[in-house]
């Protein structure tokens, strides 16, 4: 089978890559492996929330200025990135997906725990805070679902508590959800939103709310609503007499499904080819290009295209491995940004920046791969299997995927 672009990984940024290809005539394959780490996101898009001596930043735009030379971004350039991130919000909202925020400030999520972090965009319904200490009440309703463990009710009390806010906790069930409690693997947020996006189930639950809520109190909600009816978030907030918000909940995360069920429909309503549960498992090159991969499922097939996006994560995702003596990429073994010494990689402190994060594959200006010193000139690596960058301590993570995604897309297409 032969393709313009083969793309390697089916998380946010092979998609965001395959999207922006065929929503400009490419014939593009996203093979998959499994389900991406889009399942554990919080509905929310970080750009940099860190500057790297760990202090919040109010302004990505400007912060980006002061980063090394090693990190994706100062590949870019600010100018580029300020153009890719509004390329980026157009296609959430070509995809159906409806963000709050804005590239030149950064705004505040609330992690399930009660963790108040900053961010660039947000899901609609998901609750934020203009500053880290602008909670939108002073006195609020925790309301959960009985039975549902994967709300840490009593850390995101203990923590707005101590920001001031009068915090109750209060719990509601309906038949329906008692009848998903009987089975405890079936009370995870994944599936209890399958059971909430019957419009019935959904005003019972408002009723179960209005009979343990005030109008003037602010509710926050686990977020198990909208998994494929976003109609149902809509319903219950026009059924509860007061306001509503939801909180991120522990993965699986139904804010992270949406986000990716909604790219996929998109990629694929442009023509696209989404090869699911199928991991590319080698390649064959030809001098100084990769001419084809083959899948677990297609070992036989080869999968055949003029330009290859390698686009599989960081160690979460195993595409980058290590064992006593290096730190590699498992799928092409291409050149990686590494420490010499295995005792630079980590720190003694857990809670330092730990050096091995921004351990990634080396790449040129356009982002083309190297193996064994030399460009691969069609095999192209975005997103956080890039080196340079710590994606949890500079929260920068998301942002990475979306425009790098988006910039090896026009590299692509510059070639053609």
């Amino acid at each position: 089978m032969k393709y313009d672009t083969v793309i390697i990984g089916g998380g946010l940024t092979g998609l965001t890559c395959g999207i922006s290809l065929a929503s400009r005539g490419q014939k593009v394959m996203v093979a998959s492996a499994g389900q991406s780490s889009l399942h554990f996101n919080s509905g929310s898009f970080d750009l940099l929330g860190y500057d790297e001596s760990g202090t919040i930043v109010d302004n990505p735009l400007e912060a980006i200025k002061a980063l090394g030379q090693e990190h994706p971004y100062s590949k870019l350039g600010v100018q580029k990135i300020e153009v890719l991130a509004k390329q980026a919000e157009g296609l959430l909202a070509n995809a159906g997906i409806t963000v709050k925020g804005q590239i030149g400030k950064n705004h505040f999520r609330l992690t399930p725990i009660g963790m108040v972090k900053p961010t660039w965009l947000t899901l609609d319904n998901m609750i934020t805070l203009e500053g880290p200490d602008k909670f939108p009440a002073q006195e609020v309703i925790i309301a959960n679902i009985c039975g549902f463990l994967d709300f840490p009710v009593e850390f995101l009390k203990n923590s707005l508590e101590t920001r001031g806010i009068t915090v109750t906790v209060k719990s509601f069930t309906t038949p329906e959800l008692e009848r998903a409690r009987e089975n405890p693997s079936e009370m995870r947020a994944t599936n209890i939103a399958k059971v909430l996006d019957e419009e019935e189930n959904v005003e019972k639950v408002a009723e179960q709310i209005n009979a343990i809520s005030h109008e003037q109190e602010l509710i926050l909600l686990p977020a198990v609503l909208g998994i494929a009816n976003l109609k149902a978030i809509q319903l219950l907030k026009q059924k509860v007499q007061a306001p509503i918000t939801f909180v991120a909940t522990m993965p699986p995360s139904v804010p992270g499904v949406l986000i990716q069920t909604r790219l996929i429909q998109y990629f694929q309503s442009l023509g696209g080819t989404f090869l699911r549960q199928n991991k590319v498992v080698k390649g064959e090159f030809e001098g100084d290009q990769l001419r084809c991969v083959y899948t677990e499922n297609l070992q036989d097939e080869p999968l055949e295209a003029d330009h290859f996006v390698l686009a599989t994560g960081s160690f979460f995702s195993g595409d980058l491995n290590s064992n006593y003596g290096k730190v590699f990429e498992t799928l092409f073994n291409l050149d990686i940004t590494t420490g010499d010494d295995r005792q630079q990689w980590t720190k003694e402190n857990l809670f330092e920046p730990q050096p091995y994060m921004r351990y990634g594959v080396q790449t040129d200006s356009d982002f083309k791969g190297r193996k064994g010193g030399k460009t691969i000139t069609n095999l192209y690596a975005a997103g956080l299997i890039l080196s340079g960058h710590d994606a949890v301590k500079s929260a920068d993570g998301e942002g990475v995927s979306l425009l790098t995604g988006l910039q090896v897309a026009e590299n692509i297409l510059e070639k053609e």
